[in-house]
């Protein structure tokens, strides 16, 4: 090859990269750009008709206009943010992520989405393929945008009447998903770690990708011109489809002794498996998450018993019991209150176990609102591929009857806690109850 031109080669490949890397990524990138410097979605759609459509009905797309987003952000956030200005920089930053345009266009706090401005788009088309690459490690908002006819994707070499079409290595990457899926508070608090869970497990260690699971290929045309190839599903499916849920923890059970005099004593073991998920479950806003197990035996004559957990005696079980005590006292820091004598913690049965890592506030109690955390408690998540074992002693009541005795474990969970729910009116879709998975064994009781 000439040394001319190597060199010249060298020279584009470090221009480029400093071009990159000279433009601005997370709180420095607020205000940089206008809404005008991307193309809205339904430009999109034109050509990229299927994508679009699967786009549209993800949590992409509704990244701002979501129920709870919308209400955790305007009733809890923004107001917080006004009693406390300390709070501001972090609350402007919920945006980096879920109203990404707004937060480049500097329009913070943007409209509510009553008011229908651009802020709504979410993570629209245009952002993600105007991303170039993440400055330093991949955590708040930190993507590199540059908008324009180029647009960034996973494949080389192909071809579009309105736009160039480069490849670009972050999009092979899990650092662009980590950009907002890793998320660190004002105190230094790591409150999101889901691609950084990913990458401890392992999954990371066998190649399989975010993306592998959350937009698996599928043959296809990723636009009406394109040739058949294989297309990235942009489904984004995840903790709100119920299809993703069921069967993600595998569950068996079984009773120690099948047989058991009227006065004796049943022990159960329950096994969970994480069997589907690269990272733990629950993962992303764990604050707002429950995840549980419930017990119950019924016997011969149709009579229910719940079953509480046996303790292990670890350090901070107390948070992975339900329990009645209240919780979500720094509501009243948000909402301009004097006192607020909180709310029930858990809203499930009191001794079923939990599985979730608490957020406490200043004061050592628990809260939802992450940007306020100042400690994480015990980590009681499922980790890729792990399995816990829980178990149930259960002296016989005294009016138990004679026979079979079914017992029925349930593993539920909700995105969000009952009694925040109802306390906020959040639609109650928010904190149905999903069944994960479910398994039932029997024993005899004799005289």
């Amino acid at each position: 090859m000439d040394k001319r031109f190597l060199i010249f080669l060298i020279l584009i490949v470090f221009t480029f990269g400093q071009e990159k890397h000279d433009l601005p990524a997370g709180e420095h990138a607020k205000g940089t750009k206008t809404y005008d410097q991307y193309e809205k979605p339904e430009v999109c759609k034109s050509c990229h008709t299927d994508i679009y459509q699967q786009w549209r009905r993800s949590m992409m797309s509704k990244s701002y206009t979501h129920h709870w987003d919308e209400i955790e952000y305007f009733d809890l956030a923004v107001p917080h943010a006004k009693n406390n200005p300390d709070f501001k920089e972090a609350v402007d930053g919920c945006n980096g992520c879920h109203a990404p345009l707004a937060f480049l266009a500097g329009d913070v706090t943007p409209p509510r989405p009553s008011e229908g401005s651009r802020a709504n788009e979410g993570v629209s088309c245009d952002l993600c393929h105007s991303i170039v690459g993440v400055a330093d490690e991949p955590v708040n908002f930190n993507y590199i945008s540059s908008p324009g006819r180029i647009k960034y994707g996973s494949k080389p070499g192909l071809e579009s009447p309105h736009h160039i079409t480069k490849y670009n290595p972050i999009f092979k990457s899990t650092d662009l998903c980590g950009s907002c899926h890793n998320e660190k508070n004002p105190f230094g608090i790591w409150v999101k770690t889901t691609q950084m869970e990913w990458e401890d497990g392992p999954y990371s260690k066998e190649g399989v990708k975010c993306f592998d699971c959350h937009m698996p290929g599928a043959v296809g045309r990723s636009a009406s011109m394109a040739k058949i190839d294989t297309v990235a599903q942009h489904v984004f499916l995840g903790a709100h489809k119920p299809a993703k849920l069921r069967g993600s923890i595998e569950i068996s059970m079984h009773c120690r002794e099948m047989e058991i005099p009227y006065d004796g004593t049943a022990e159960i073991q329950v096994e969970l498996f994480n069997a589907k998920a690269g990272h733990k479950i629950p993962t992303g806003s764990v604050e707002d998450r429950i995840m549980w197990l419930h017990v119950e035996a019924t016997d011969s004559k149709g009579n229910t018993y719940h079953l509480k957990v046996d303790e292990k005696g670890f350090e901070g079980e107390e948070y992975t019991i339900a329990t009645d005590e209240l919780a979500y006292k720094d509501f009243a820091d948000a909402k301009g209150m004097e006192s607020f004598e909180g709310l029930p913690r858990d809203g499930v049965p009191v001794g079923d176990r939990i599985f979730r890592m608490p957020y406490l506030d200043q004061n050592g109690v628990m809260t939802i609102m992450q940007w306020n955390t100042r400690e994480l408690g015990v980590d009681y998540r499922i980790g890729p591929r792990e399995t816990k074992i829980e178990t149930f002693t259960w002296p016989m009541p005294r009016d138990i009857a004679f026979g079979e005795v079914e017992v029925t474990a349930t593993l539920n969970y909700q995105k969000l806690v009952r009694p925040v729910a109802e306390y906020l009116d959040v639609p109650e879709e928010e904190s149905e109850i999903d069944v994960i998975n479910k398994t039932s064994t029997n024993f005899l009781v004799y005289d």
